[in-house]
C-alpha cells in the first residue's frame, strides 16, 4: 500500500464501522482514513482521533458523489435498511464509479448467491451491481455475528430460556471484530491481493442454539435451557418483545433457514484472512455477561 491512499468507509458512526476504522489504524497508520457519517455530532470521537469525516447518506446522490472525491479504497457497509438496500447501494456504487475508485468491498451475507434467506435477496442484487461497475472489487460475505445472540443475555437471564427457530442447525458464528479485521485486512494490503475475491467469512468453530444456552449456563451458574419455537411463533415473540413486524419476521425466517444449515460454513477463511482464530462464542458470552453485571 503506498502512502497516498484515502480510504473511506461507509456506516463510520456504526459498530461495525468504528471497528474497521480501529483496525485499519494498526493496519494501515499511513492511509488517511474517511468516514462516511450521516451525523458528523455522532462521529466526534473519529474526527478527534484524525479521521475525516464525509457527510452523506445512501439515499443522496448528490451528497454520495461529493464524499466519495479523491478516495482510493471504499468500503460499503451495507445499509440497515432492509427493503431500501439495493437502490441505496446503487447509488454508492455509482458515486465509486465515477470518482474513480480503485477498489470496493462490500459487507455481503455468507453464500449470497446461494442462500434461501430472505436478506440474501438485496445482497445478491448489490452483488450484482457492483461486478457490473467494472470497479475492482472484493466481497467480504459475512456470517452472523456471535454479538446477535449474544446482546439478549439480559432477558435470557431473566427468563431462564433463549427462545429460536433454528433447530440443531449449526451457526459458524464470530465476533463482529473478526469481520471488522477482516474488512481492514482487505483495505490495507496492495489492491491486487483481493481484488475480484470473494471471502466467505464465518466463525471457526460452530455451535447450536442449544450450546450457546448451555454456555451463559456454564458461565453464569444460572440454568438457561433452549426453547426451539415454529417460525411463526418466533417471529410473534419477537414481536412481543417490541421488535417492528418486519424485521421480527426476517429474523425468524433467519433462524429457520439456519435450521437448515444456511448459517454453516466449515472453511476457515476468516481466520485464515486475519491471521489468527476467529473469538470463540465463550469470550463474547463472556463480554456480554459482564456488560450485564455493570448495567
Amino acid at each position: 500500500m503506498t502512502t497516498a491512499e484515502t480510504i473511506l468507509i461507509t456506516g463510520a458512526s456504526g459498530q461495525l464501522g468504528r471497528l474497521v476504522i480501529a483496525a485499519l489504524r494498526r493496519r494501515a497508520p499511513a492511509a488517511k482514513l474517511v468516514g462516511m457519517v450521516r451525523d458528523a455530532a455522532k462521529a466526534r470521537d473519529l474526527a478527534e482521533q484524525g479521521v475525516e469525516l464525509r457527510v452523506a447518506d445512501y439515499a443522496d446522490p448528490l451528497a454520495l458523489a461529493s464524499a466519495l472525491v479523491g478516495i482510493d479504497k471504499l468500503l460499503l457497509i451495507s445499509s440497515s435498511e432492509v427493503g431500501q438496500r439495493t437502490a441505496q447501494h446503487r447509488n454508492v456504487i455509482d458515486a465509486a464509479v465515477a470518482a474513480g475508485v480503485k477498489l470496493i468491498g462490500y459487507t455481503s451475507l455468507l453464500h449470497a448467491d446461494s442462500s434461501p434467506m430472505a436478506l440474501a435477496v438485496e445482497h445478491r442484487e448489490t452483488e450484482a451491481l457492483i461486478r457490473a461497475s467494472g470497479l475492482p472489487f472484493v466481497l467480504l460475505r459475512n456470517g452472523w455475528y456471535s454479538e446477535n445472540y449474544a446482546m439478549g443475555v439480559a432477558a435470557v437471564l431473566e427468563h431462564g430460556v433463549v427462545l429460536g427457530a433454528a433447530g440443531d442447525g449449526q451457526l459458524s458464528l464470530a465476533a463482529r471484530q473478526d469481520y471488522a479485521e477482516a474488512a481492514a485486512v482487505v483495505l490495507a494490503e496492495d489492491v491486487t491481493r483481493h481484488a475480484g475475491k470473494v471471502y466467505e467469512l464465518a466463525g471457526d468453530q460452530a455451535c447450536t442454539l442449544a450450546d450457546f444456552a448451555a454456555e451463559i449456563t456454564r458461565q453464569s451458574n444460572r440454568p438457561v435451557r433452549y426453547q426451539n419455537l415454529p417460525e411463526a411463533d418466533y417471529k410473534a415473540a419477537l414481536i412481543g418483545v417490541g421488535l417492528p413486524e418486519g424485521f421480527a419476521a426476517l429474523l425468524a425466517e433467519s433462524d429457520a433457514k439456519a435450521a437448515k444449515g444456511s448459517l454453516f460454513e466449515p472453511g476457515k477463511t476468516l481466520s485464515q484472512l486475519i491471521g489468527r482464530p476467529s473469538t470463540p462464542l465463550s469470550e463474547t458470552v463472556a463480554a456480554a455477561l459482564a456488560a450485564q453485571s455493570r448495567s
